[in-house]
């Protein structure tokens, strides 16, 4: 069968009711929802490739992926015709067509990540199931002294699942930023690649640092050690949103600009 178009599809999801990303099989996943809709359509197999797998409970402002149509709506049409198929806590939102040597994962320049937590004294009715709460007070300034060490090209096995697939566990990230919105606190983590359960140690050692149970400067010493039991605990998977997905110049930069919309 001929190949077709390539789209390129941007997803929005409430993590809460999935799997992850990836299919599995007897579990409710982004991939195989989404898979088994284009099937339902089209009446063929269609493979769809993510630019990365999110874990269980994690949500996406910007998940990207693309597959190949043999036939079917033209792109423009496409994120219409899904948004009346797919749950509503899986939101299609752009998609265009684009060539064939677009990769949703492997033409990735960075990603950016953002974690919330919720300092109020109380959850919010309405944030439990994006944040973390954490009413004890943080601080701040320590939490950011301690971010600045992570910037930079380094060895993050300190900071990662003891069963990630990657050898290579050298990344690199570009910007850590705290954003405070009422009682939430967001940190924003970009990079060119993150690890397994990477971005949810990275949030946990900071709070440790923001509890005073851990210095800023050891942070240093915890990436020189490569040693997972040396860094703080995995953060809570609900708290966790893939923001945004940044590609090369020819493929548009960043797939989403918008305000705050989470």
């Amino acid at each position: 069968m001929s190949r077709g178009r390539r789209i390129r599809l941007v997803l929005g999801y409430d993590g809460s009711g999935f799997h992850g990303f990836a299919r599995q099989e007897g579990l409710r996943t982004v991939q195989g929802v989404l898979e088994d809709e284009l099937r339902r359509m089209l009446g063929v197999d269609i493979l769809v490739e993510g630019s990365g797998r999110t874990d269980r409970g994690v949500h996406a402002r910007a998940q990207v992926v693309h597959f190949d149509l043999p036939y079917g709506p033209p792109a423009d049409r496409m994120v219409h015709v899904l948004r009346r198929r797919l749950p509503a806590d899986l939101l299609p939102r752009d998609a265009g067509e684009v060539d064939e040597g677009f990769h949703a994962r492997f033409s990735v320049v960075r990603k950016t990540y953002r974690y919330t937590l919720d300092l109020a004294p109380l959850p919010s009715l309405y944030w439990y199931r994006f944040s973390w709460h954490h009413p004890e007070p943080l601080d701040l300034a320590a939490m950011q002294e301690a971010a600045r060490h992570l910037l930079g090209e380094h060895d993050f096995t300190s900071f990662c699942a003891a069963e990630a697939r990657q050898r290579d566990k050298v990344r690199r990230i570009d910007r850590v930023e705290f954003r405070q919105d009422g009682s939430r606190l967001h940190i924003e983590f970009e990079g060119n690649g993150f690890l397994q359960y990477m971005v949810r140690i990275l949030v946990g050692t900071l709070v440790k640092v923001g509890r005073g149970q851990e210095r800023p400067d050891r942070i240093p010493l915890i990436l020189e050690a490569r040693d997972r039991r040396l860094a703080g605990e995995t953060a809570p998977p609900h708290g966790l949103c893939l923001w945004n997905v940044e590609y090369p110049p020819e493929y548009g930069g960043k797939v989403i600009d918008l305000a705050d919309d989470l």
